[in-house]
């Protein structure tokens, strides 16, 4: 047995030193290519993150070309996820210089509203429409809610008229150098259904390398869901290159308008600034409301009686018979008895002779009457045996 030992332990210690050899090797070659593993791996996710941040939304069209009812499907990609969209079909406007005018260059009665899957994608048919002005016309899509983003597709509108853009004045680029305010209070007025009305205040400076003249900006007012209704205003003066101005544009709002609104601002169909305006209710309107549906009713009240009263027939009788006529009695009501007169008995500390016969009685003793008094000429049973 200690012969048999003795060669066994000099082959297991071989086996474990001949492993030792291989495993160092190993060790060494995964950490070498740990890294390059890492490296690998690394690309492909910044790139599906770069992809992601530089994805930019696209809209697409099943046709280049329709007739004014006609329909459409419009397609799109690279939106925000479960964005509210509003697609319009807008006349004066390219991809390039984007919708010149603002939505007043869109057929906005035709519009329609969509909601972006999880995906941020959305297919929805749309009627085909004129737009008011004329082509190149596009299909424009933009966000209604949140982040602005806007994506327009090529698009004809057949038997449409066709104009050429105007064009463009310089390239002055404006940009928005400081942070925008609403100026300006509400009146009286105001609290009675009267207009509200602001001025936009914000600094803008030239980028370009043209002077900048009498630059014609967008503002526009939104509320709530809706889209913004833009509307053109032009700026009095000059901007150089590489300097800035402040610039203040009215905003005004309809008349009883009330609840909280968005003010854009655009120029070169880019949006430079938003700002928001909460406005309060015209409690006024609302007590003048309140107050004349108290005071009607009682003023129609007032003449239908007066209406009445005047209408009324009345009914001539003689003076004579209605003299005869005795008011009738109330249902309910019992004749009063009349109270007995009463009679003057003689003065103090004069007497008066005393007088024999029935009459003195009745009037001594009104309960008996003349019948029923004793009288000297009737005989009485008393006395008689």
């Amino acid at each position: 047995m200690t012969g048999q030992a003795g060669p066994a332990a000099p082959r297991s210690g071989g086996h474990r030193g001949a492993t030792r050899p291989f495993a160092a090797p190993f060790a060494a070659l995964l950490v070498a290519l740990l890294p390059a593993l890492l490296m690998l791996s690394a690309p492909g996710a910044g790139a599906a993150d770069t992809r992601a941040a530089d994805a930019k939304p696209v809209v697409t069209l099943s046709k280049q070309q329709a007739g004014k009812g006609g329909e459409i499907t419009v397609k799109g990609g690279g939106w925000r996820p479960n964005a509210l969209l509003m697609m319009l079909i807008c006349g004066r406007s390219t991809p390039d210089r984007g919708v010149i005018g603002g939505t007043n260059s869109c057929a906005n009665a035709e519009g329609r509203a969509v909601t972006t899957d999880g995906k941020g994608a959305f297919r929805k048919k749309m009627p085909v429409a004129e737009p008011p002005v004329p082509c190149p016309c596009v299909v424009h899509v933009a966000t209604v809610t949140g982040e602005q983003a806007a994506a327009d597709a090529v698009f004809v509108v057949a038997g449409h008229p066709l104009a050429a853009l105007p064009k463009e004045t310089g390239d002055g680029r404006l940009a928005v150098l400081a942070t925008t305010r609403l100026e300006g209070e509400s009146g009286i007025l105001t609290w009675f259904g009267a207009p509200p009305a602001r001025q936009l205040v914000l600094t803008v400076g030239n980028l370009g390398s043209t002077p900048v003249k009498d630059p014609v900006f967008e503002v526009g007012t939104a509320h709530g869901v809706f889209a913004p209704q833009w509307e053109e205003q032009q700026w009095r003066g000059t901007i150089a290159s590489g300097r800035k101005a402040q610039i203040k544009l009215p905003v005004e709002l309809t008349a009883g308008a009330h609840g909280d609104y968005q003010i854009s601002l655009r120029y070169g169909g880019k949006v430079l600034a938003e700002q928001p305006w909460g406005v309060g209710r015209p409690w006024g309107v609302t007590l003048f409301w309140i107050l004349l549906c108290l005071v009607v009713p009682a003023a129609v009240f007032r003449i239908g009686m007066a209406v009445v009263d005047k209408v009324r027939p009345r009914s001539s009788r003689a003076p004579g018979r209605a003299r005869r006529r005795r008011p009738a009695r109330r249902a309910g009501t019992t004749a009063k008895a009349p109270k007995p007169r009463r009679t003057p008995g003689p003065a103090e500390g004069s007497t008066a002779a005393p007088t024999d016969g029935p009459a003195s009685i009745t009037a001594a003793l009104p309960w008996f009457t003349p019948d029923s008094a004793p009288s000297e000429n009737r005989p009485t049973t008393k006395g008689h045996s």
